[in-house]
């Protein structure tokens, strides 16, 4: 009787998880339109390729995303390979987990990023770019700095330390 009942919880726990994948999969195939809508358009697998779709630039992530999942809602989850930092004008903390909710031109909810501010770390809690804007304007909470939309073009490296800067051909970590 106990291996019957361990078979239908197998079942039950693969149909769960197909079901979800399932639902994940088909939300990837939805392409944003800047009014809202949504069209039918060929599947997206990488997430660096989504974020165009919804008005914002591929570079806001780095190259090691492992896999990502959005909602009809546009809450979503990234998961990155490992931790790691990025430097563009500041420098960046991406954590292994990062979520959010997405919408056109849009990014709130954040949490996972971190930024370098002078000496302290602050969280990046929302990403807005107006279309046709040439700058990038960051939140971390009620604050916000606006950098140009060029620095975010091309998926940045993903380092596993913080680079401070170069010096005599050798990179100093902080």
């Amino acid at each position: 009787m106990a291996s019957a009942s361990a078979q239908i919880s197998l079942y039950l726990l693969l149909l769960t998880l197909f079901s979800k994948t399932h639902l994940t999969l088909s939300l990837r195939d939805l392409k944003p339109n800047p009014n809202g809508s949504s069209n039918s358009s060929q599947s997206i697998a990488d997430v660096h390729d989504l974020l165009p779709q919804y008005g914002l630039p591929k570079g806001l992530l780095p190259n090691n995303v492992k896999s990502y999942s959005l909602t009809e809602d546009g809450s979503f989850e990234i998961f990155l390979e490992s931790p790691c930092y990025v430097h563009f004008d500041q420098l960046v903390y991406y954590n292994k987990h990062i979520k959010g909710k997405l919408s056109y031109g849009e990014v709130s909810d954040v949490s996972g990023i971190q930024a370098k501010k002078l000496f302290i770390w602050v969280s990046v809690t929302g990403i807005h770019r107006d279309k046709g804007s040439d700058s990038v304007e960051f939140y971390v909470g009620a604050l916000s700095e606006k950098l140009p939309a060029k620095q975010f073009e091309d998926i940045p490296d993903c380092k596993n330390k913080a680079c401070h800067g170069i010096r005599s051909g050798s990179v100093e970590s902080i």
